[in-house]
């Protein structure tokens, strides 16, 4: 049916590709490109069909529109480093070729996540006759597909919003993330921020913390209320929230390597001079903690990531938790990823998938709660990550400051 690329060889790219892979009918053609084409042929080699791999610089513009012309796709799926959002929108704009991405654009020297520099691409899009869709990964991504699939099925109008990403997994490492290192430190250690009341709200990072039992006898955890993208996107096309909140576990141990590594300047992101070299601390950290991409053999537990909202129908004030769990070792012997790569790399393919097939096509740039989220619900249940929805009788998190 279409021929994709998929732009970034790391632990989402990897399962992007293994999933777009199990589908041939869908996408009967898959390119792969990275900086490093090593990466993209250890991938490929695990792969049950052939696919093409290439070299290409995400930052350079004319060389992505050198091999998206040599190509010739209809959909780009960026799996790549935040900072070169734009720089493939741009290439795909000059060639013509639908665009998607997990993560919203952020300015390399700046840890700032925000919408509007993607936004501000919309009228191009829309002239061009072209897709971008923003966030198609887990948060973002199906957490705000499962607050459309409720707001549409379950609310007439909903007032709060708490999305809580817990990851009871264990890799048995001192210390290393789930996915690419500088963005990660980069968001934990960011100002938080939260909806309320018509504005957002900013506290100081991590300095809300509450305890949270999952279902399914996952376990209970302290979690930590942070600031993610996908709250300005879902409280400006949902303004009848009152409050929206994103929240996140961390152990003890994460939380003390990191205010270590940040006493002593690691988690810097200006450059400094070493012996006359111009290097920035926080990508030397990430290039001395274990590649995410490797967690998968060591890492055991469950993800449990899902959207509690509260809101009025008919008439009646209700709440429903909607939730997924993903096992790591599961997701490992299907693909050789750990579950933060999984659920990430997933929702990409299923978001494409409805793409290439014409059920999300529409020019101009959409945050991914703007569409149908019906057709992504059930194909979550298909391709590895089944759902529920249960009610709630009463939802408050125990304060644990």
């Amino acid at each position: 049916m279409s021929k994709v690329m998929i732009i970034g060889a790391g632990g989402v790219g990897g399962v992007v590709a293994h999933k777009c892979a199990q589908l041939p009918d869908v996408f009967t053609e898959i390119v792969l490109a990275s900086r490093t084409e090593s990466k993209c042929k250890a991938i490929a080699k695990q792969l049950p069909r052939p696919i093409t791999t290439a070299q290409v610089d995400a930052d350079n513009v004319p060389e992505l529109v050198a091999l998206l012309r040599k190509e010739k796709p209809v959909l780009v799926i960026n799996v790549a480093l935040p900072y070169q959002d734009l720089t493939i929108m741009d290439a795909c704009l000059e060639v013509g070729v639908n665009y998607l991405d997990t993560a919203n654009y952020e300015p390399l020297d700046t840890a700032k996540f925000e919408y509007h520099w993607q936004w501000a691409y919309h009228e191009r899009f829309k002239e061009a006759g072209l897709t971008a869709l923003l966030g198609s990964g887990f948060d973002p991504g199906a957490t705000n597909v499962f607050t459309a699939y409720l707001a549409k099925h379950y609310f007439d109008e909903i007032h709060e919003l708490d999305i809580i990403d817990v990851n009871g997994g264990d890799h048995g490492y001192a210390f290393a993330t789930n996915f690419n290192p500088e963005i990660n430190i980069r968001e934990v250690t960011a100002e938080c921020r939260h909806w309320e009341n018509g504005g957002f709200v900013t506290t100081d990072a991590m300095s809300k913390k509450a305890r949270f039992t999952c279902p399914e006898e996952v376990g209970t955890y302290s979690i930590y209320r942070m600031y993610h993208e996908e709250l300005e996107s879902l409280s400006k096309h949902y303004p009848t929230l009152k409050r929206a909140q994103f929240w996140m576990s961390f152990s003890e141990n994460y939380l003390k390597h990191l205010e270590v590594l940040g006493n002593v300047g690691m988690t810097g992101i200006e450059p400094i001079d070493f012996n006359g070299q111009e290097i920035v601390p926080i990508q030397l950290l990430a290039r001395l903690l274990p590649d995410p991409s490797t967690l998968g053999p060591r890492t055991k537990g469950k993800t449990c990531i899902g959207v509690v909202v509260k809101g009025i129908k008919d008439g009646k004030e209700k709440i429903h938790y909607l939730y997924n769990i993903a096992d790591h070792q599961d997701c490992y012997k299907e693909v050789g990823s750990q579950a933060i790569s999984y659920t990430t790399g997933v929702p990409a393919m299923i978001g494409a998938m409805n793409m290439v097939q014409g059920d999300w096509i529409r020019p101009g740039v959409w945050n991914i709660e703007q569409f149908d989220p019906d057709p992504f619900m059930a194909a979550m249940n298909v391709h590895g990550l089944p759902w529920k929805v249960v009610e709630l009788d009463q939802f408050s998190l125990t304060d644990a400051s």
